[in-house]
């Protein structure tokens, strides 16, 4: 058994929560161990750090120093909450004057942070810990002929850290073909999907939805797979029927998340893998993979996007 510190940030409480039921449904059987943070904060994932970055780093350095007291790597599914913890670390690292600003907030609430913690997203965590030969192994109900967009988004891979590619991210593939299902070819993998713009600039946020939507519809996809990033998540399932208003299309393409879609190549039933959380249904899809009866290729249904 693999143990982990578990950072589940704000959304997987809210819009992320069949994200956060699925990782937790597979986490037993990949061996893996997610000890949830006694009283974890908010990790200061917004604009404060534009306006205080002091003040913006002593609340994200309050998750690391609760993570380090654990002595365990630090796992978080949120890509936002992973870029921001991620940066946080490395920056309490290059700038002591930053650091020692940090110290004296933590202090006074009886914390301190050393800089020993390994901050790591949940999807490095299982491309790299669980391995892929160990998942494929784990596959009950292989997800033979289900075709599928990748989708790693853009804070999962970027600034640079060092794993997977920051432009054409691979992962999330080789993890669905594991699991049986073919990715198509997704230009768009890597490019924002506007959930940070999605209140404030709601027509930019529905154009960069429509592009990625659009693209893994003309590629064939049946479904996208998405990061565990909630945000992600949320923008590309619940905005479909904003985008289908809006520039009168007709998606329908399920979007899971990639714990989701290892539940069900696990055995696991529809309610397991959290996917009754799910705005665009995937029953329908993926009811022959439940019986552990792959349909034929030939079978399976194209999405449908026409345009009005």
């Amino acid at each position: 058994m693999r143990y982990y510190a578990y950072y589940p940030g704000c959304s997987m409480e809210a819009t992320g929560a069949p994200v956060e039921k699925a990782i937790h449904s597979i986490a037993k059987p990949l061996e893996i161990e997610l000890v949830e943070l006694k009283d974890w904060t908010c990790c200061g994932s917004s604009p404060f750090s534009g306006v205080d970055k002091v003040k913006a780093m002593a609340i994200t350095a309050r998750v690391l120093a609760q993570a380090e007291k654990s002595g365990l790597d630090l796992v978080t599914p949120c890509s936002s909450c992973y870029t921001i913890l991620h940066e946080a670390n490395e920056l309490m690292k290059e700038d002591h004057k930053l650091a020692w600003q940090v110290h004296e907030a933590l202090t006074t609430v009886g914390l301190n942070y050393n800089g020993t913690v390994r901050v790591r997203h949940i999807v490095e965590v299982l491309y790299n810990d669980v391995g892929l030969e160990s998942l494929a192994s784990k596959v009950t109900h292989p997800l033979t002929g289900l075709k599928v967009a990748c989708y790693h988004g853009c804070q999962q891979v970027r600034p640079d850290y060092g794993y997977d590619d920051s432009e054409y991210p691979d992962w999330l593939d080789k993890i669905a073909v594991a699991m049986g299902a073919e990715p198509v070819n997704y230009p768009l993998k890597a490019r924002c999907c506007g959930s940070s713009l999605v209140i404030s600039q709601t027509d930019m946020a529905l154009e960069l939805i429509h592009h990625l939507l659009e693209n893994a519809d003309d590629n064939g996809a049946q479904a996208i797979v998405c990061t565990t990033c909630p945000l992600c998540y949320t923008a590309l399932d619940a905005y479909q029927s904003a985008v289908n208003s809006k520039y009168k299309t007709r998606f329908n393409l399920p979007v899971l998340a990639v714990p989701q879609l290892i539940a069900v190549a696990l055995g696991f039933d529809f309610k397991q893998a959290a996917l009754d959380g799910n705005i665009v249904s995937p029953r329908k899809l993926l009811n022959p993979y439940f019986s552990g009866k792959a349909p034929a290729a030939a079978a399976m249904e194209p999405a449908q996007k026409a345009a009005g």
